[in-house]
């Protein structure tokens, strides 16, 4: 076994009348992210970070736009079939951030943290949720877009 560190980026335009699934998370908002699937930055975010820690490519090339039966998927489907692909790591802790003006994510940071561990298969101490609302700057702090990115450590078989 080897520890790998992953890191995962994502970000997505905000659309009106589209809804808001972060982590998981269904979160109240006028607007949501675009995307070809349910646009959740935050598990795009890690799926990729799990995909980097073992060396196995990238959200996109798996599940990208050319991709006709990823289309509105449910973002947890991702982390899952990745976890699957690569041996499912052990993963030691998971440390997120997510960039953007709106929606706050103060009420919903602990069931965000839950529906992680829920899919990692390991404890709520093992992740941590934060959030930036860009102050102002790029699209994102303006309220634009929402991003996230997500460093993890796993356990790699041998």
């Amino acid at each position: 076994m080897a520890l790998r560190i992953g890191q995962g980026l994502d970000a997505h335009r905000l659309v009106p009348g589209r809804p808001c699934v972060l982590g998981g998370v269904t979160v109240d908002s006028d607007s949501g992210p675009d995307g070809h699937s349910d646009g959740d930055v935050v598990l795009h975010a890690l799926a990729d970070a799990l995909l980097g820690a073992a060396a196995a490519g990238d959200l996109g090339g798996m599940f990208g736009e050319s991709r006709p039966e990823w289309k509105d998927a449910p973002s947890f489907r991702f982390v899952e079939e990745v976890l699957v692909r690569t041996g499912r790591p052990r993963v030691l802790n998971v440390d997120v951030t997510v960039l953007g003006l709106r929606p706050r994510l103060g009420p919903y940071r602990e069931a965000i943290r839950l529906r992680i561990a829920e899919l990692l298969g390991i404890g709520i101490g093992q992740v941590s949720v934060k959030a930036s609302s860009g102050n102002g700057l790029t699209d994102f702090g303006r309220g634009d877009g929402v991003a996230a990115s997500v460093v993890l450590l796993a356990e790699i078989g041998s």
